[in-house]
């Protein structure tokens, strides 16, 4: 149920008040009808994902269900004095006086999120008469309670309080003139929707079809019929049956490619994640560049005036070669002056070689970068047929649960294991390895022991290229590039004597080399 169509729902209601409450029927789990007198039910379906809220002149009947309707009965009771919308969005609420009686009954708000799948019926506390309308307040009952198990980002539970949407901006169609809708002329009527407040897919399809226009085509001097289109929704927002079966496929397609842009999102984002903190290493890299130089300067001057820095001194100062003055020179009291400038240049030598790994791989990083903020942005664009695909494509090297290790599926559609931890390692290699499948491993870092179920047969490079990547980057080695991995049939790897069983030797091997990254 869209805006426009709850706003005018509500209007009914707003005719019909105050009115008098003469109780509740529940035909079934998540339908909840308040009688009205003399004026019929006002009816809540409160299932997702498609709820609906509207006047009935049936007869309804059925007890309470469940705990959420029984209270219901109990404590939303009296006059229905007020109804209002939140804007034009799909959020409503209704106000009841309370009753008096041997037990007084307390006024309530009902709150209806009609917000597919995310749809709630809430029952808040009751605001004083001389209070303005009001979409906080605490929250009594929850037809579905929400924890921080469920969303992460919302929690809606009993005896907390309630937050409404957050604010949006967008044109108010009924309050649009000439010039609102005019400007809008440049953007395709199937988009207008974007822009105006209580029109989702199936409206937006009703404004193109009485619209007569192109649904992916800007209208442009055409704007006055579009506008005049629009308005006869505001008056009336019907949908025809063959637009409504467009619309409730449109929204379907929708709800699917928002699934599926939230799947794909998050390799990307964690693919930016490394790559930024690459890119921070590179930047650091610089910064120990000019370190290394003021090591290699101290040390160069410990080295020429060695003769005349103390024994056991933890500091010195000795005269710049520029002649520009003094230089301050920290020292290790234990060593000399040769030992304490040798560690200069073995610092420095280290520095250096960092920067020169790492400043080799900077421009591939970036160009990585710049690639995957590119991919995530045309992500956002993309038609539900190329997300339908991408996704096929993630199906391959993505990591499933097993008792043994990290699953995933090599290009050739071997089974990849790669143990996590010691124990995993020890399994995978001398349990659940056969003796013809293939094993990897990095060369010269601890690792992760990966095992390719290759059933005997021999592995194209592409699952060669797969295993390796895995194997460099479950190991010490992945802040490296270029990673030499060692791979070689399991019956030619076997446990050192007296070590671990992570720990091993092995034969008969050859070598690739990899960046460490997951396959993506």
């Amino acid at each position: 149920m869209e805006g426009l169509m709850l706003a005018q729902t509500i209007s009914e209601v707003h005719s019909l008040l105050p009115v008098h409450t003469l109780g509740w029927a529940f035909p079934d789990e998540t339908t909840a009808a308040l009688l009205l007198e003399g004026a019929g039910n006002l009816v809540f379906n409160y299932r997702p994902p498609q709820p609906v809220i509207y006047l009935s002149h049936e007869r309804i009947r059925g007890d309470a269900h469940n705990p959420f309707q029984r209270l219901l009965v109990a404590r939303v009771r009296g006059d229905l004095v007020a109804a209002a919308q939140l804007k034009l969005d799909r959020v409503a609420q209704f106000s009841l006086s309370g009753e008096r009686g041997f037990k007084d009954v307390s006024p309530a708000r009902l709150l209806f999120e009609l917000t597919g799948r995310n749809t709630n019926l809430l029952v808040l506390e009751g605001l004083e008469e001389t209070e303005e309308p009001s979409w906080e307040g605490r929250i009594v009952a929850a037809g579905r309670e929400i924890t921080g198990s469920r969303n992460r980002f919302r929690t809606v539970r009993s005896g907390g309080q309630y937050t409404p949407p957050p604010p949006y901006s967008k044109l108010d169609p009924r309050r649009m003139s000439d010039a609102d809708a005019a400007s809008l002329q440049h953007l395709p009527l199937g988009k207008w929707r974007e822009k105006l407040d209580g029109i989702g897919l199936m409206l937006g399809a009703e404004l193109v079809r009485r619209a007569g226009l192109p649904s992916g085509t800007a209208p442009g001097e055409q704007w006055p019929r579009a506008w005049e289109a629009l308005k006869s929704l505001i008056a009336d927002p019907s949908v025809q049956e063959g637009t409504l079966h467009e619309g409730a496929r449109e929204s379907s397609r929708q709800e699917k490619a928002a699934q599926l842009r939230k799947t794909l999102r998050e390799p990307l984002e964690k693919r930016l994640s490394l790559l930024n903190n690459q890119i921070a290493d590179v930047d650091r890299a610089v910064e120990g560049i000019e370190t290394a130089a003021q090591e290699r300067q101290e040390a160069d001057l410990l080295m020429a005036y060695q003769h005349g820095v103390t024994a056991g001194a933890g500091n010195v100062l000795l005269p710049a070669f520029d002649g520009s003055g003094e230089v301050p020179v920290s020292l290790e009291p234990q060593l000399s002056a040769v030992q304490n400038a040798e560690k200069r240049y073995a610092r420095a030598r280290r520095r250096e070689e960092v920067y020169e790994r790492l400043a080799e791989r900077e421009p591939v990083l970036r160009a990585e970068l710049a690639e995957v903020q590119a991919d995530r942005a045309a992500l956002e664009e993309a038609p539900l047929e190329r997300l339908e695909a991408l996704a096929k494509g993630l199906e391959v090297g993505r990591a499933d649960r097993s008792p043994f290790g990290a699953k995933y599926t090599s290009p050739g559609g071997f089974e990849v294991l790669v143990g996590r931890n010691n124990k995993e390692n020890t399994a995978l290699t001398h349990r659940i390895g056969r003796s013809t499948d293939f094993w990897f491993h990095v060369q010269g870092f601890p690792g992760s022991h990966v095992l390719v179920r290759s059933g005997g047969k021999d592995l194209q490079l592409p699952d060669i290229l797969f295993a390796a990547q895995l194997a460099a980057y479950h190991s010490k080695a992945r802040q490296s590039g270029n990673v030499a991995v060692d791979y070689t049939r399991i019956k030619q790897v076997w446990r050192l004597k007296g070590e671990s069983g992570g720990k091993v030797n092995y034969t008969g091997q050859k070598t690739v080399y990899v960046d460490p990254e997951l396959p993506g």
